[in-house]
């Protein structure tokens, strides 16, 4: 079994997980899916259409996971850090929204 990489901050977590994401198409994919995880969200809420929630997980998590098992070869860091993980979905996503991050 891997031995589990401990992190004492997300700033200390966030170089890391940028090596997990290496390959383009794979952060490409954490792209498409955090920007369908944001639009349903935003559809949900203003819509009142409260199911529609559900397709939260499996909106993001199936792009990042195609990304991770077929182009960067690696297992996701959700699986060891999940709450990491997930904030540094959103902090790539603006990263690369702003240039910090290629495409």
């Amino acid at each position: 079994m891997d031995n589990i990489k401990q992190f004492n901050s997300f700033a200390e977590f966030y170089p890391y997980y940028l090596s997990e994401h290496s390959n383009s198409t794979c952060r490409r994919l954490h792209f498409v899916g955090t920007t369908l995880v944001i639009f349903i969200l935003a559809f949900a809420i203003g819509k009142g259409a409260w199911l529609l929630l559900l397709a939260l997980p499996v909106a993001g998590y199936s792009f990042a996971w195609v990304g991770h098992f077929f182009f960067e070869k690696n297992r996701p860091a959700t699986f060891q850090h999940p709450l990491y993980s997930l904030v540094g979905d959103f902090v790539m996503y603006r990263d690369m929204l702003t240039g910090k991050v290629p495409f």
